[in-house]
């Protein structure tokens, strides 16, 4: 293959967006939709990646922070030709050039690859699609006798016979440089919009002699832009039904492939269930025989092997050990750290913690900058005081301990080995082995105590 550039169309305004955000930072699948592109762009290792940008250009840059790409400013949007004539002093003077679309996020690497596979310097190659409802698109017209693409037609300039054409131009292309500086030059715009076509280079290209050939996506859904937020919510639901798919393919159990949300890097082992409404962002893990729950949300978690994570549990930037048991209703923070088996119920929150092997923390408990070790028992209503108001320090609970219910215990401390601490305690120093220790006050009765009653008069 010839030395490889690709250049990005990123500088629409996207009225029909309804925001002052520029379009190609709209979040699909909790990425931008620049971001996918260049996601595929760098896939196919180029030479140079060119983003054209306008509107919210200095935004666009800071969001997608990437010193590789070269930016190139559009200052005036006046159509994809004028576009792609503003990174043509970038572009290498031999090789090809693949055009992306920033609005484009579905595309897919495979496409493209075929795409490219069909590039040489002598030939343009078009990748166009055959859609139920082309509407909004430009057609390819060909040659009646011969099937030859001679041109491509934008909508609002098609006559009624040629807007019956179910073939269209996705607007991805991959184009010789040679011929780019040749015919860039050369547009007019003699048209409805007063725009540059990039697309009127191929009508150039064939007066010119040069071949065009096509090739097609595997999925017609690859091509489909972004210009609204219905069409933002459409291609996010075709995302995550593909990844349920590619899942279910691998031996996910995945109860309803149209209630799962996968925003990054979902990686499962086998015989793996996930149900309904889950949401999984940043990079996942979920080893061999983990069951989630309905409603959970993991984020940057990994989670080993036989562990069952409950319904209406959230876990972010933590590790979960094999045979654990979490929630229902569990909030685990970063910095946590559950060993095999550990059991974390329902409404507890732990936050930079470790949990040892075979430790329980079953109700209605918040610990936060602990480390406990094995085969602890903390009852409900538990609570570690971390905080002075200035600085977190750690409480340190060693194995074989029992805290009972509603206990307080106000760090820095350390629960000795075999401790056991009485309910409704409130532990302010270290505590020795193997004994039981109180931290509450006599319980009086006072006799002859009435209650206050309200004044009626």
């Amino acid at each position: 293959m010839t030395d490889l550039n690709i250049v990005i169309l990123a500088a629409g305004v996207g009225k029909r967006m309804q925001s002052s955000q520029p379009k190609v930072l709209h979040l699909l699948a909790g990425k931008p939709l620049l971001g996918h592109v260049l996601d595929a762009a760098r896939a196919l290792s180029p030479k140079k990646i060119c983003v054209v940008y306008g509107h919210g250009g200095e935004m666009v840059q800071s969001v997608i922070n990437d010193n590789e790409i070269i930016w190139v400013q559009q200052e005036v949007q006046l159509g994809t030709g004028h576009a792609l004539l503003q990174a043509l002093p970038y572009l290498d003077d031999e090789g090809v050039s693949l055009v992306l679309l920033g609005d484009v996020p579905l595309i897919k690497v495979d496409t493209l690859d075929r795409l490219i596979s069909k590039a040489t310097e002598n030939n343009f190659v078009l990748l166009t699609a055959e859609l139920d409802a082309p509407s909004g698109y430009g057609r390819i017209l060909k040659n009646q006798a011969t099937g030859a693409i001679q041109a491509i037609v934008e909508e609002k300039d098609a006559s009624e016979f040629q807007l019956q054409i179910r073939e269209i131009n996705t607007g991805i292309m991959i184009l010789p440089n040679s011929y780019l500086r040749e015919f860039l030059p050369k547009l007019q715009n003699k048209n409805s919009q007063g725009e540059y076509y990039l697309t009127d280079v191929i009508e150039m290209a064939v007066k010119a002699g040069v071949r065009i050939d096509a090739a097609h996506p595997v999925h017609s859904w690859e091509v489909l832009g972004v210009n609204s937020k219905s069409h933002l919510a459409e291609l996010e639901r075709i995302y995550q039904r593909d990844n349920a798919e590619n899942l279910l393919e691998r031996g996910v159990m995945i109860t309803d492939p149209s209630r799962i949300d996968i925003r990054g890097q979902l990686v499962c082992g086998r015989n793996v269930e996930i149900d309904i409404n889950c949401i999984f962002e940043g990079s996942v893990q979920l080893g061999d025989d983990v069951k989630i729950g309905a409603h959970c949300i993991l984020r940057d978690v990994t989670v080993y092997s036989g562990t069952t994570v409950f319904p209406f549990s959230l876990i972010e930037n933590a590790e979960i050990g094999k045979s654990c048991h979490v929630g229902p209703y569990s909030r685990i923070r970063p910095g946590t750290r559950l060993y095999d088996e550990a059991h974390v119920g329902n409404f507890v929150e732990i936050k930079n913690s470790k949990i040892g092997i075979g430790s329980k923390v079953n109700h209605l408990s918040y610990i936060g900058d602990a480390v406990i070790g094995t085969k602890v028992n903390i009852g409900a209503g538990t609570i570690t005081c971390n905080y002075d108001g200035a600085l977190k320090h750690r409480t340190i609970i060693e194995d074989d301990v029992f805290v009972g219910s509603d206990t307080q215990l106000v760090a820095p401390v350390r629960i000795a080995r075999g401790s056991t601490i009485g309910a409704g305690s409130t532990i302010t120093r270290d505590t020795p082995e193997d004994q039981l220790t109180l931290a509450r006050a006599r319980q009086v009765s006072i006799n002859g105590w009435k209650r206050p009653k309200k004044n009626k008069a």
